[in-house]
């Protein structure tokens, strides 16, 4: 008898013809396809091998009590790499032929509806419901702005050798050279001071417009001092699923309107935390020996984040319990959401972080 989280026999079979990576390949192929939409029947082989490979994935991350960490990756590698269409990379521009493919879209729509549901899941959002907003926010932000250091913190802090260091930058550089796209998607429409909010921040990410000043830049200035590669994604293949799944989230929340209060909620979590979850990384690079410039990054933002939460508070997340009072609740909901998923990512980055300590 299989147990409750145990694949159906004709699901394993299904799976021992299941190859993630070459159905990668392949969305990659029709990513860069000429005129995508109006070849699918041409395509059918390739498109029919995708799609099976995803309603696989799909059944078994979301739809089985254990979830498959091999099929999470499949699928968040695959949002991103359609999700990273709707920013410029400064390369090729015959890479954005398929940027605004239905089907593709559709593809993404597939992945994404189910996941954001299971995403959800993890959350008691009726709780957020029904009580003072503010007060409930005032007392999250007390608690999250500077907690106690935790086990991982401390291992970072007090052990992390240079080869784990290395790793950890590899990693984090996914997100470290194009850091702080997103909120340019948020920034349209009417003139308030919240887009005003917004873009001051965005404006101090991007070092006031100078290429020198912007925060990505410090990036690859550390990189660089570590004699690693500076080319944007060229570490993708070491990032863990739930990184990605941060990273697609923040896709989530800046491309649909309708989810503008999670959004802010989420970015003041991820800006008022910064500072705590950087300092032992700086802690690590000291003890290592390193340099200035091969701390940089990290420096910076303990700096500055410190001042980015309290803008994100008071100029953006408490205006807008005002002005939207039945709805305020989904910037609690978007804060605990941030904070759930960049604890589930911090522990994956950590386990590859020690796993290159071991090698």
């Amino acid at each position: 008898m299989h147990s409750s989280t145990a694949l159906p026999i004709t699901d394993i079979k299904t799976k021992a013809a299941i190859n993630y990576d070459k159905t990668e390949k392949q969305l990659i192929e029709l990513l860069s396809t000429e005129d995508l939409d109006n070849r699918l029947e041409e395509l059918h082989s390739v498109v029919n091998n995708v799609e099976k490979t995803t309603d696989f994935a799909i059944k078994a991350a979301y739809q089985t009590a254990s979830g498959d960490d091999a099929a999470h990756l499949f699928l968040q590698r695959i949002l991103y790499r359609i999700n990273r269409l709707k920013l410029f990379w400064f390369d090729d521009l015959q890479s954005y032929v398929n940027e605004d493919s239905f089907y593709l879209q559709k593809l993404r729509y597939r992945i994404e509806s189910v996941w954001q549901r299971w995403e959800i899941a993890q959350l008691d959002v009726k709780s957020f419901k029904g009580i003072d907003v503010k007060k409930a926010l005032h007392e999250k932000v007390a608690a999250d702005i500077e907690p106690p250091l935790s086990e991982d913190n401390l291992y970072y802090r007090d052990e992390l050798t240079m080869a784990g260091y290395r790793r950890l930058v590899a990693i984090h550089s996914l997100d470290g050279l194009v850091e702080a796209s997103q909120i340019s998607r948020t920034l349209g429409g009417v003139s308030n001071e919240i887009h005003a909010v917004l873009t001051r921040l965005l404006l101090e990410e991007y070092g006031g417009g100078r290429l020198a000043r912007k925060h990505s830049s410090y990036f690859i200035t550390m990189l660089e001092k570590l004699g690693m590669e500076t080319q944007p994604e060229a570490y993708f293949d070491l990032v863990p699923w739930q990184l990605l799944a941060t990273i697609n989230h923040m896709f989530v929340v800046t491309e649909r309107k309708s989810h503008f209060l999670r959004y802010i909620g989420g970015l003041l979590y991820g800006e008022l935390s910064v500072p705590s979850g950087l300092r032992p990384y700086q802690g690590a690079a000291k003890r290592l020996g390193l340099s200035a410039e091969e701390t940089s990054y990290w420096d910076i933002h303990i700096k500055v984040d410190e001042l980015h939460g309290k803008w994100m508070l008071d100029d953006a997340a408490l205006p807008l319990i005002d002005k939207y009072p039945q709805d305020a609740w989904e910037i609690l909901l978007g804060y605990e959401q941030q904070k759930l998923l960049g604890s589930r990512s911090r522990k994956a980055v950590t386990q590859a972080v020690r796993e290159a300590d071991r090698e």
